[in-house]
Order: C-alpha cells, then structure tokens, then sequence
C-alpha cells in the first residue's frame, strides 16, 4: 500500500495568524472575524472581535475554506479565473462554503498547502490587508 505525508498548520501557527489579523484589523479601525482552516479545511482556529458584524463569522469561514479548497485566494484572482466563462461563474458560487469576496487566503510552506486563512469585517480590500498582514507574520517565521 502507498501512503504519503502531509504538512498542515500548527495550532501555534493559526494563533499567530489570527493575532497579526486582528492588530491590522485594530490599526485599520475596523473589528474582524477570522478563521484560520488546515490543509483539509478544517477549522484550527475561530476568533470574532467585538464589535464585528455577525454575518462576517461566516463569511471568514467560507473565505478559508474557499482558498484551501482550490489552493488560491478569494477575490480579484478568483474574478478574474471565472469572469469569461460562463459555466464556471455561475456554478462556482453554487459550491457549499464558496464565496468570491476577497480576504481569504490560502497558507504555503515550502511549496505545501498547510491552510487557509479567512478574514471578514469590513470591505474586502481592507479584509485582504489583514490576511496579507497574518501570512507576512507566518511567512517571518519560517
């Protein structure tokens, strides 16, 4: 029987990502949710701050599981994939737990998927300044 072995994220590693959101989140003035998955799409790690809107805690998740489960980020790369072809933008938003909003982003070490991360709370440009600022900070770290 063959077998092969994966790298996945660290519980420390998630913790790490969702405070390095959470501080550009605060110096944007802005309160987020952020989920951080594995490589299988599993949550590690769900924080929402105060004050963040209820509709954000879903919409991070979707965004992490979105960027593990087709290895890219949410937002213009995926607009961009889908936008001229017809059977792919109106089936994909049809797939569970997808979402095109920008802020999720999916998490590489050494060439390896490990996670996704997902970062909702305010406009997505500003949702993607907090996952950018998340995998700068796990990127330090390597």
């Amino acid at each position: 029987m063959k077998t092969y072995s994966l790298s996945t994220l660290s519980l420390a590693a998630a913790a790490t990502a969702v405070d390095a959101a959470q501080a550009k989140a605060a110096e944007l003035g802005m309160a987020i949710a952020t989920t951080v998955v594995d490589h299988s799409g599993v949550v590690k790690m769900f924080s929402r701050m105060d004050g963040a809107a209820l509709v954000a805690s879903d919409a991070s998740y979707k965004k992490a599981r979105t960027a593990v489960g087709f290895g890219m980020p949410t937002g213009k790369p995926w607009h961009d994939f889908i936008k001229d072809d017809p059977i792919l933008s109106g089936g994909a938003p049809a797939l569970e737990d997808f979402i095109l909003l920008g802020g999720g982003s999916p998490i590489y070490v050494d060439g390896a998927l490990v996670g996704a991360i997902g970062v909702a709370g305010g406009h997505y440009s500003k949702d993607e300044a907090c996952a950018q600022a998340a995998l700068d900070t796990l990127e330090q770290m390597t």
